[in-house]
């Protein structure tokens, strides 16, 4: 059985007493390009399964067997007692197999309390020109408490941010900025000046600092676009599709569409920004769900590097939530999608489908997440004012924020956000199989749907675990018939 994401020391042996009972682990069998597969939920690892080893695990599928017994087994398939018994002492060690009196995995350790940040989402602005009908941030399901603060950061407010990022950073030699809104452009002036500020702090103290940003594209103008090449910085685009869907929900103040507004605008940053590749990020509404039309568009013909898709976070309720019925032709969706990324991985292509390039991301390093994801960890967001919360998801939330500036973190209060969070403190989630690289699902969707950062996403556990899946497949086909790729995947998204 040969790893495909590390290596394993074996143990000294000892010797296991015949009657012992052994059981499965727990793990997720799959089967790419005519090899056997398993996912190991304990390790967040993938193992390609020689005959032998899927033949063990095949007899334990129903009920559990005697040590004795499976040695006896595989004896009588062929194999010398010695090679028997080196095979389930292996399949033992990265819990395939567990036997009676085995303790149990423990929980993937949460991070260390000095845990050093890598990253700060500046709110540089709670305001927006756009009123975008689903916006978690001014819509129905908004949990900020903008009132009474600061609309704009101050220059002051963003340096002490960046000089907060560098303390908190330890001995990291790069860390990572993003700015956010609102509507990141309309504060345009003082982007640029804590650019030029962070990069000079950076310097000094021997720490890389890299940025990026996420847009509506309504304000983008050649000054700008030029700056955001010049300076590397990377774009994310707020935008749903060609002009029917765009128009749909992403509107300005006076219920206009604005695809007319945008599209030229993408088309001068796509062509002149030459630094950083350029994203699109969809949301996904009732109506808004023809997820191939919305790729072939936003790719092939805009020419945006990546699109990434994800459904509206909503409390349930609302007229934009995505049916279940939708959602099952969504899923349909991404897996057209996904074929194509398999078929371009095989030779040797990149594709730009992002919510595949994410999950093989992740299996590549390994992942088995203690929390769904950095937040509160090696990110935090600030506000215009200077609060401190989890995330940008978070910002301006009285009732979420996580200390200030000025003061620090409150670490009483982070803590408690990490201990809810943590997937071993999700019941649902135990037995879960793919919990390693879910981890229970967003943070601020829990919130708004379940009035806990801490409860599990249950809503979408089976599309999780149905798109997992497909991700695997993908990942092991690659392994199999082209694992240059996987290197030279690695490399790109910086991962070696």
């Amino acid at each position: 059985m040969n790893e495909m994401t590390g290596t394993t020391l074996l143990p000294p042996r000892r010797a296991v007493p015949a009657g012992t009972l052994y059981t499965r682990g727990e793990l997720h069998e799959f089967k790419a390009a005519d090899q056997d597969f398993v996912y190991l939920v304990t390790a967040g690892a993938v193992f390609a399964l020689d005959a032998a080893a899927k033949a063990v695990l095949d007899r334990l599928a129903t009920q559990p067997m005697a040590y004795g017994d499976l040695v006896a087994a595989l004896g009588a398939a062929g194999h010398a007692p010695a090679d028997a018994e080196e095979l389930i002492r292996e399949l033992r060690l990265v819990r395939a197999l567990v036997a009676e009196g085995d303790a149990p995995a423990p929980a993937p350790a949460a991070p260390p309390a000095d845990f050093p940040l890598q990253a700060l989402v500046l709110n540089i602005t709670n305001q927006c020109n756009l009123a975008c009908t689903y916006c978690y941030e001014f819509g129905a399901d908004k949990i900020a408490t903008p009132q009474g603060k600061p609309k704009f950061m101050t220059l002051q407010t963003a340096c002490n941010s960046v000089d907060f990022l560098l303390k908190q950073a330890g001995a990291r030699q790069a860390v990572h900025i993003t700015f956010f809104g609102g509507e990141t452009l309309m504060n345009f002036k003082l982007l640029r000046e804590v650019v030029a500020y962070a990069r000079r702090q950076g310097a000094a103290q021997g720490c890389t600092v890299g940025f990026s940003l996420t847009t509506n594209a309504t304000l983008l103008t050649d000054e700008i676009i030029a700056f955001l090449s010049e300076n590397e910085i990377g774009v994310t685009v707020s935008m749903d599709g060609p002009p029917d869907l765009q128009d749909l929900r992403r509107v300005d103040k006076k219920g206009r569409g604005t695809y007319a507004v945008i599209e030229p605008r993408l088309r001068k940053l796509i062509a002149n920004h030459r630094t950083r590749a350029i994203t699109a990020r969809v949301t996904l509404t009732q109506g808004v769900t023809d997820v191939v039309r919305i790729y072939r568009h936003l790719k092939d013909d805009l020419g945006f590097h990546e699109v990434g898709f994800a459904p509206v976070t909503n409390s349930g309720s609302q007229d934009y939530a995505i049916e279940d019925t939708e959602m099952e032709a969504v899923l349909e969706q991404f897996h057209e999608l996904a074929d194509e990324w398999l078929e371009c991985a095989l030779r040797g292509e990149m594709h730009g489908f992002s919510n595949v390039s994410e999950t093989i991301g992740e299996l590549l390093q390994g992942a088995n997440k203690s929390h769904p994801c950095g937040a509160g960890i090696g990110l935090l967001g600030v506000s215009p004012s200077g609060d401190l919360s989890p995330c940008h998801r978070f910002t301006d939330a009285d009732t979420h924020s996580l200390g200030h500036i000025s003061t620090g973190i409150d670490t009483e209060k982070r803590d408690d956000f990490l201990s809810r969070g943590h997937v071993g403190a999700k019941y649902e989630c135990q037995s879960c199989w793919a919990r390693p690289l879910c981890a229970g699902g967003c943070h601020h969707e829990a919130f708004v749907r379940y009035g806990d950062t801490g409860h599990a996403n249950l809503h979408y556990c089976d599309w999780i675990r149905q798109w997992t899946d497909t991700c695997l497949r993908i990942y092991g086909a690659v392994s199999a018939l082209n694992p240059g790729f996987l290197e030279r995947f690695a490399e790109r998204k910086g991962m070696s």
